[in-house]
């Protein structure tokens, strides 16, 4: 009975880790957002400048928060129910991967969002990392997906 407990306490706990990291998606989504808003309806320099750092702050902290604790966690409960070889992980976590060199690279142009040359790259750079983080998204989703088919956990509201 005590290890059923603690392997449902751990289940539980990454539970909770996917669904804070869903709402961190959440707060990533509205910021892209507000800053699409603000480059499209030609908002002033200081206020696009402000926006696109702390779009890139939050998007940051969100891939740092995949690769540093989520992934890990999520093949850690892949292997414990013995759900997914290690093999097909690797492939979903190496086009995550592909994904993440895409906002890294995005990050550094936009390493100093005043700079007027950084702002008016924005019309280019923004759809391009749209479909860079659409595609992490729905690699993401499918990682959260297969945990519950193969835990029998109930269902994450995905963002």
């Amino acid at each position: 009975m005590l290890a059923r407990t603690s392997k449902e306490d751990h289940h539980r706990r990454v539970e909770a880790l996917v669904q804070r990291w869903l709402d961190e998606r959440r707060t990533l989504l509205a910021e892209w957002t507000a800053l699409q808003a603000a480059q499209k309806s030609g908002a002033a320099a200081d206020e696009l400048s402000r926006r696109l750092e702390t779009f890139c702050e939050i998007l940051m902290d969100y891939v740092s928060a995949g690769h540093f604790e989520i992934y890990d966690e999520l093949l850690g409960e892949f292997e414990r129910y013995d759900a997914l070889s290690p093999a097909d992980g690797q492939a979903l976590l190496a086009r995550v991967q592909s994904t993440t060199d895409a906002v890294i690279r995005f990050n550094d142009l936009c390493e100093d969002p005043g700079r007027p040359e950084t702002l008016a790259s924005l019309a280019r750079e923004l759809p391009i990392l749209a479909l860079e983080l659409e595609s992490r998204f729905q690699t993401e989703d499918r990682l959260i997906a297969l945990l519950h088919e193969h835990t029998g956990a109930g269902s994450t509201a995905r963002a």
